[in-house]
C-alpha cells in the first residue's frame, strides 16, 4: 500500500475562524494584498475592514462568473505588488486566486501551464502567499492543488495543477454559509456530496481518503435536504455539518481522485457555461446506477461493488439491514428531486450535442479515478438520462 496525502498548510474550522485572517496576513510581512470576492462586495465587507485595521493596503479582484483563462491574465496585472493573495468565496473565487497567486510567481501566460488544451508546462516556484476562505459548501477548492480555467474559444474547462498550489491557510467558518440561496445550497450541496462518494470508489481510494469520505458521506446526506427547506440562516448545526462535508471532499479529491461525474462535468461546463455543482447535481444518480450495473456485468469482485453497497448503509444509517446500492442509488435520486435539480437540458444540452460531449469526457482527467473505464454506450446512456 502506498501513497501521499497533501493539504493546505493549515485548516482553520469554525463559527467565527474568520477572524483568524488578518493576523495571518500581518504575520507574513507584507504591505499589500490582492483580495478576491465574488459578485456581492457586502459579504466580503467585515475582512475587509479588519485587513484595513491591520495597516494592509487592499486591492478588490471582483470574480463575477466562473473563471476564465482570460479573467486569470487580468487578476496577474491587478496583483502587480502584492505580497499575497486572498480568495473569498465560491468555488470560482477560490479557483481565480490560486491561480492568480501560481501566475504572479511562475511567469508567462495560463496557457503555458493549462492542462489539455494549454502546454502543460509545471510550475517552478511556490505561489504567493494564498489563503482560501470559502462561502459555499461545495468544491472543497481550499485544500485542493489545483485551479479550474474556462477556455471559451475551445469550450473547454481545464486545470492548473501543481503542489505549489495548495493554499498556505484555508480558513472554513461555518457562519460564512448563512445567506446561500436555495439554488446555491443544493447545487453546491450535490457537489460536495459527489465529491466525498466519488473519491469513496475511486481506483485510487486510500485508509485517509476512505475515513474522510464516510465521514462527509454521513454528515451530508444527513443535513443537506434539512438545509436546502428552511435554509441555513438559522441552523448552525446544519452550516456546520455541510461545510465539514464540503471539507471533506476537498481533501478527499486532491488525494484520491473522482470518477465520471467530474470527467463529464468538466467539458460540459467548458461547452455550454454549465455552472459546475449544478451539472455535477443532475449526473450523479445516473453515473452511480451506470457504473453499479457495469460492474457487476464485467467485473463482480470488483470492491467498488461492496462499496456501493456500503454507501447505501452511509447515506441511510436507519435502514434495514439489508439494504442495497440499489436502495442508495434511489436515495440520491430522491434527494436530487427534492431539491429541484434541473437536467442538463436547462443549461444546453441537446441529443445532438451528446457524441461529442462523450468524447471529451471520456479522455477527462477524472475519468481516470472511475471504477472501471466506461463504454461510449454507457456514457452516451449517463448524458442521455442527466438530460
Amino acid at each position: 500500500m502506498t501513497f501521499d496525502f497533501a493539504s493546505a498548510g493549515r485548516v482553520a474550522f469554525g463559527a467565527g475562524a474568520v477572524a483568524q485572517v488578518a493576523p495571518a496576513v500581518a504575520a507574513l510581512g507584507v504591505k499589500s494584498v490582492l483580495l478576491v470576492i465574488g459578485r456581492d462586495p457586502s459579504r466580503t465587507a467585515g475582512l475587509l475592514r479588519s485587513l484595513s485595521a491591520q495597516g494592509l493596503a487592499v486591492t478588490l479582484f471582483p470574480v463575477t462568473d466562473e473563471p476564465t483563462v482570460e479573467l486569470a491574465r487580468a487578476g496577474v496585472r491587478a496583483a502587480a505588488g502584492a505580497g499575497a493573495v486572498i480568495a473569498c468565496g465560491g468555488g470560482s473565487v477560490l479557483d481565480a486566486g490560486k491561480a492568480i497567486a501560481a501566475l504572479v510567481t511562475n511567469g508567462g501566460d495560463a496557457l503555458d501551464y493549462l492542462e489539455v488544451v494549454g502546454a502543460g508546462r509545471a510550475l517552478s516556484r511556490p505561489s504567493l502567499p494564498f489563503i482560501a476562505i470559502p462561502t459555499t459548501a461545495g468544491t472543497g477548492s481550499e485544500v485542493t492543488r489545483n485551479a479550474v480555467l474556462a477556455v471559451p474559444e475551445a469550450r473547454v474547462k481545464a486545470s492548473l495543477r501543481s503542489p505549489f498550489m495548495l493554499p498556505m491557510l484555508a480558513v472554513v467558518d461555518p457562519d460564512l454559509l448563512a445567506g446561500l440561496p436555495r439554488a446555491v445550497i443544493a447545487a453546491s450541496g450535490l457537489d460536495a456530496l459527489s465529491q466525498v462518494i466519488e473519491p469513496f470508489l475511486s481506483v485510487r481510494a486510500n485508509p485517509i481518503s476512505d475515513a474522510l469520505a464516510r465521514d462527509g458521506i454521513r454528515r451530508s446526506a444527513g443535513a443537506l435536504r434539512r438545509a436546502y427547506q428552511h435554509g441555513l440562516a438559522d441552523d448552525a448545526a446544519a452550516r456546520a455539518e455541510l461545510a465539514l462535508a464540503s471539507l471533506c471532499g476537498g481533501l478527499c479529491l486532491a488525494n484520491a481522485g473522482l470518477g465520471a461525474v467530474h470527467g463529464f462535468a468538466a467539458p460540459a461546463g467548458g461547452m455550454f457555461g454549465a455552472p459546475h455543482g449544478a451539472v455535477c447535481a443532475a449526473l450523479l444518480p445516473h453515473v452511480l446506477d451506470v457504473n453499479r450495473r457495469a460492474l457487476a456485468a464485467r467485473a463482480p469482485a470488483h470492491p467498488a461493488l461492496a462499496r456501493l453497497r456500503e454507501l447505501a448503509t452511509l447515506l441511510m444509517p436507519e435502514a434495514p439491514a439489508d439494504v442495497t446500492a440499489e436502495d442508495g442509488i434511489a436515495f440520491i435520486a430522491e434527494l436530487c428531486r427534492a431539491l429541484d435539480v434541473p437536467g442538463l437540458g436547462r443549461y444546453g444540452l441537446t441529443p445532438a450535442e451528446i457524441p461529442a460531449l462523450v468524447d471529451k469526457a471520456k479522455v477527462a482527467s477524472s475519468m481516470r479515478g472511475n471504477p472501471l473505464p466506461l463504454t461510449d454506450a454507457e456514457l452516451t446512456e449517463i448524458a442521455q438520462r442527466a438530460l
